[in-house]
Protein backbone atom coordinates (compact mmCIF):
# COMPACT_ATOMS: atom_id res chain seq x y z
CA UNK A 1 0.00 0.00 0.00
CA UNK A 2 2.92 2.30 1.01
CA UNK A 3 4.46 1.74 -2.65
CA UNK A 4 1.41 2.47 -4.62
CA UNK A 5 0.79 5.82 -2.66
CA UNK A 6 4.40 6.58 -3.07
CA UNK A 7 3.90 6.51 -7.05
CA UNK A 8 0.71 8.51 -7.01
CA UNK A 9 2.25 11.29 -4.87
CA UNK A 10 5.82 11.00 -7.19
CA UNK A 11 2.56 11.45 -10.18
CA UNK A 12 0.72 14.13 -8.50
CA UNK A 13 4.14 16.06 -8.03
CA UNK A 14 4.80 15.43 -11.87
CA UNK A 15 1.86 16.60 -13.05
CA UNK A 16 2.25 19.95 -11.02
CA UNK A 17 5.64 20.16 -11.86
CA UNK A 18 4.82 19.77 -15.71
CA UNK A 19 2.08 22.63 -15.48
CA UNK A 20 3.73 25.37 -13.53
CA UNK A 21 6.50 24.90 -16.18
CA UNK A 22 4.30 25.36 -19.32
CA UNK A 23 2.42 28.18 -17.39
CA UNK A 24 6.41 29.69 -16.67
CA UNK A 25 7.55 29.22 -20.18
CA UNK A 26 3.95 31.14 -21.78
CA UNK A 27 4.59 34.03 -18.90
CA UNK A 28 8.60 34.57 -20.08
CA UNK A 29 8.16 33.81 -23.52
CA UNK A 30 9.01 36.14 -26.22
CA UNK A 31 7.87 39.31 -26.27
CA UNK A 32 6.59 41.18 -29.68
CA UNK A 33 8.67 42.71 -31.28
CA UNK A 34 8.83 46.86 -32.01
CA UNK A 35 10.38 49.24 -33.56
CA UNK A 36 12.53 52.16 -31.31
CA UNK A 37 14.15 55.15 -31.53
CA UNK A 38 16.80 57.24 -29.42
CA UNK A 39 18.24 60.44 -29.37
CA UNK A 40 22.27 61.44 -28.29
CA UNK A 41 20.26 64.70 -27.61
CA UNK A 42 16.54 64.42 -26.84
CA UNK A 43 15.66 68.03 -26.65
CA UNK A 44 13.90 70.36 -29.05
CA UNK A 45 15.86 72.37 -31.07
CA UNK A 46 19.33 70.69 -30.62
CA UNK A 47 21.38 70.68 -33.41
CA UNK A 48 23.36 67.71 -35.28
CA UNK A 49 21.64 64.76 -33.43
CA UNK A 50 22.41 61.28 -33.63
CA UNK A 51 19.31 59.25 -33.92
CA UNK A 52 19.72 55.27 -33.33
CA UNK A 53 17.12 53.14 -35.07
CA UNK A 54 16.35 49.15 -33.93
CA UNK A 55 13.87 47.11 -35.53
CA UNK A 56 13.67 43.69 -33.93
CA UNK A 57 13.18 41.26 -35.99
CA UNK A 58 10.17 39.12 -36.24
CA UNK A 59 10.61 36.18 -38.99
CA UNK A 60 12.29 33.14 -38.02
CA UNK A 61 12.63 32.73 -41.69
CA UNK A 62 14.03 35.33 -43.29
CA UNK A 63 16.01 38.80 -42.61
CA UNK A 64 15.40 42.45 -43.28
CA UNK A 65 16.45 44.12 -46.79
CA UNK A 66 14.67 47.80 -46.34
CA UNK A 67 13.65 50.05 -43.41
CA UNK A 68 11.14 53.13 -44.75
CA UNK A 69 10.90 55.95 -42.26
CA UNK A 70 8.44 58.44 -42.61
CA UNK A 71 10.11 61.89 -41.02
CA UNK A 72 7.56 63.60 -38.70
CA UNK A 73 7.07 67.45 -39.16
CA UNK A 74 9.92 69.68 -39.12
CA UNK A 75 12.17 67.58 -40.49
CA UNK A 76 12.92 67.01 -44.10
CA UNK A 77 14.91 64.65 -45.96
CA UNK A 78 17.99 66.93 -47.08
CA UNK A 79 18.15 67.30 -43.18
CA UNK A 80 19.70 63.70 -42.60
CA UNK A 81 22.43 61.72 -43.40
CA UNK A 82 23.14 58.50 -42.68
CA UNK A 83 25.55 56.81 -40.35
CA UNK A 84 26.41 53.28 -38.66
CA UNK A 85 24.07 50.93 -40.90
CA UNK A 86 24.68 47.34 -41.78
CA UNK A 87 27.45 46.38 -44.10
CA UNK A 88 26.04 47.79 -47.91
CA UNK A 89 22.94 49.04 -46.92
CA UNK A 90 22.64 52.79 -48.34
CA UNK A 91 20.06 55.51 -47.49
CA UNK A 92 17.34 56.88 -50.07
CA UNK A 93 15.62 59.98 -49.66
CA UNK A 94 12.09 59.86 -50.29
CA UNK A 95 9.01 62.16 -50.47
CA UNK A 96 8.25 62.16 -46.89
CA UNK A 97 11.65 60.37 -45.23
CA UNK A 98 13.66 58.11 -46.45
CA UNK A 99 14.62 54.13 -47.27
CA UNK A 100 17.97 52.42 -45.89
CA UNK A 101 18.87 49.12 -46.92
CA UNK A 102 20.80 46.77 -48.82
CA UNK A 103 22.03 42.59 -48.71
CA UNK A 104 19.66 40.75 -46.72
CA UNK A 105 20.50 40.67 -42.75
CA UNK A 106 20.54 36.75 -41.50
CA UNK A 107 17.08 35.59 -39.98
CA UNK A 108 16.58 36.85 -36.59
CA UNK A 109 19.08 39.65 -36.39
CA UNK A 110 17.43 42.88 -35.62
CA UNK A 111 18.27 45.84 -38.25
CA UNK A 112 19.81 48.80 -36.42
CA UNK A 113 21.15 52.24 -38.06
CA UNK A 114 21.97 55.43 -37.28
CA UNK A 115 21.07 59.05 -39.34
CA UNK A 116 22.57 62.84 -37.93
CA UNK A 117 19.75 65.20 -38.09
CA UNK A 118 20.96 68.67 -38.57
CA UNK A 119 18.06 70.15 -36.10
CA UNK A 120 15.14 68.62 -34.40
CA UNK A 121 12.13 70.36 -34.49
CA UNK A 122 10.19 72.47 -31.32
CA UNK A 123 8.06 69.60 -30.14
CA UNK A 124 7.11 67.30 -27.04
CA UNK A 125 7.46 64.17 -29.08
CA UNK A 126 8.37 62.66 -32.53
CA UNK A 127 6.44 59.82 -34.22
CA UNK A 128 8.67 57.75 -37.17
CA UNK A 129 6.59 55.72 -38.52
CA UNK A 130 8.64 52.65 -39.87
CA UNK A 131 7.58 50.25 -42.86
CA UNK A 132 10.01 47.18 -42.56
CA UNK A 133 10.71 44.62 -45.40
CA UNK A 134 11.87 41.45 -45.10
CA UNK A 135 13.62 38.66 -47.87
CA UNK A 136 10.48 36.87 -48.14
CA UNK A 137 8.12 40.08 -48.92
CA UNK A 138 6.78 40.08 -45.77
CA UNK A 139 5.75 43.42 -44.61
CA UNK A 140 5.51 44.93 -41.00
CA UNK A 141 3.93 48.61 -40.23
CA UNK A 142 4.79 50.09 -37.44
CA UNK A 143 2.92 52.85 -38.01
CA UNK A 144 0.30 53.13 -34.87
CA UNK A 145 0.08 56.52 -32.86
CA UNK A 146 -1.83 56.10 -28.94
CA UNK A 147 -5.10 56.44 -28.94
CA UNK A 148 -6.92 57.85 -25.52
CA UNK A 149 -3.87 56.80 -23.90
CA UNK A 150 -4.03 53.09 -24.87
CA UNK A 151 -0.85 51.68 -26.38
CA UNK A 152 -1.29 50.06 -29.95
CA UNK A 153 -0.52 46.55 -31.58
CA UNK A 154 1.74 48.26 -34.39
CA UNK A 155 3.57 51.16 -32.59
CA UNK A 156 5.70 53.94 -34.10
CA UNK A 157 8.86 54.79 -32.59
CA UNK A 158 8.25 57.88 -30.82
CA UNK A 159 10.61 60.27 -29.51
CA UNK A 160 9.84 62.31 -26.54
CA UNK A 161 12.27 65.26 -26.36
CA UNK A 162 13.58 67.80 -23.44
CA UNK A 163 12.21 71.77 -24.08
CA UNK A 164 14.46 73.72 -25.91
CA UNK A 165 17.04 75.54 -24.52
CA UNK A 166 16.29 79.26 -23.99
CA UNK A 167 18.90 80.56 -26.67
CA UNK A 168 17.77 78.23 -29.10
CA UNK A 169 16.18 78.98 -32.49
CA UNK A 170 15.31 76.99 -35.53
CA UNK A 171 18.14 77.09 -38.23
CA UNK A 172 17.52 77.98 -41.59
CA UNK A 173 16.11 74.38 -43.68
CA UNK A 174 19.01 72.04 -45.66
CA UNK A 175 18.97 71.88 -49.12
CA UNK A 176 16.45 70.25 -51.00
CA UNK A 177 17.37 66.23 -52.34
CA UNK A 178 15.26 64.60 -55.25
CA UNK A 179 13.47 62.13 -53.87
CA UNK A 180 14.15 58.53 -55.08
CA UNK A 181 10.58 56.66 -55.83
CA UNK A 182 10.54 53.33 -52.71
CA UNK A 183 8.87 50.05 -53.70
CA UNK A 184 7.98 49.45 -50.04
CA UNK A 185 4.74 50.43 -49.08
CA UNK A 186 4.79 53.09 -47.40
CA UNK A 187 2.29 54.04 -44.10
CA UNK A 188 0.77 56.87 -46.38
CA UNK A 189 -0.43 55.16 -49.44
CA UNK A 190 0.30 56.94 -52.64
CA UNK A 191 -1.52 55.69 -56.29
CA UNK A 192 1.08 54.75 -58.53
CA UNK A 193 -1.74 54.64 -61.88
CA UNK A 194 -4.68 56.07 -62.94
CA UNK A 195 -7.38 53.65 -61.73
CA UNK A 196 -10.27 55.68 -61.96
CA UNK A 197 -13.00 54.65 -64.28
CA UNK A 198 -12.85 58.03 -66.81
CA UNK A 199 -9.07 56.36 -66.86
CA UNK A 200 -10.19 52.53 -67.67
CA UNK A 201 -12.77 53.98 -69.87
CA UNK A 202 -10.16 55.26 -72.17
CA UNK A 203 -8.11 52.32 -72.14
CA UNK A 204 -11.14 50.23 -73.30
CA UNK A 205 -11.51 52.71 -76.13
CA UNK A 206 -8.02 52.49 -76.77
CA UNK A 207 -8.04 48.47 -77.09
CA UNK A 208 -11.56 49.16 -78.96
CA UNK A 209 -10.00 51.35 -81.59
CA UNK A 210 -6.82 48.56 -82.01
CA UNK A 211 -9.10 45.72 -82.51
CA UNK A 212 -10.87 47.95 -85.27
CA UNK A 213 -8.38 48.57 -86.65
CA UNK A 214 -6.96 44.67 -87.43
CA UNK A 215 -10.67 43.41 -87.94
CA UNK A 216 -10.36 46.18 -91.32
CA UNK A 217 -6.97 45.63 -92.29
CA UNK A 218 -7.73 41.73 -91.80
CA UNK A 219 -10.94 42.19 -94.39
CA UNK A 220 -8.92 44.25 -96.45
CA UNK A 221 -6.14 41.43 -96.92
CA UNK A 222 -8.72 38.96 -97.55
CA UNK A 223 -10.18 40.73 -100.11
CA UNK A 224 -7.47 41.67 -101.99
CA UNK A 225 -6.21 37.85 -102.10
CA UNK A 226 -9.84 36.81 -103.07
CA UNK A 227 -9.48 39.44 -105.94
CA UNK A 228 -5.95 37.80 -106.90
CA UNK A 229 -7.96 34.75 -107.02
CA UNK A 230 -10.54 35.73 -109.14
CA UNK A 231 -8.33 37.61 -112.00
CA UNK A 232 -6.31 34.53 -112.33
CA UNK A 233 -8.90 32.37 -112.54
CA UNK A 234 -10.72 34.32 -115.00
CA UNK A 235 -7.55 34.82 -116.88
CA UNK A 236 -6.48 31.11 -116.85
CA UNK A 237 -9.98 30.25 -118.71
CA UNK A 238 -9.73 32.60 -121.13
CA UNK A 239 -6.48 31.35 -122.22
CA UNK A 240 -7.89 27.59 -122.48
CA UNK A 241 -10.81 28.86 -124.86
CA UNK A 242 -8.48 31.06 -127.13
CA UNK A 243 -6.68 27.15 -127.11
Amino acid sequence: MSHYWTVRTVRRAALVGTTAMAALLTLAGPAAAHAEVEADKPQALAENVTLSFVSEAESGMAGFTELRVVLPKGIVPGDVTLGAAPKGWKLKPTSDGYTVGGPALKAGVDAEHEIKVRQLPDAKELAFKTVETYSDGEISRWIELPKDGQEPEQPAPLLTLKPAAPNASPIAPGPSVTPTPSPTPSAITTPSADTSPQAAEEAADEDDGSSTGLLIGGVIAALLVLGVGTWWLLKRRSSSTDS
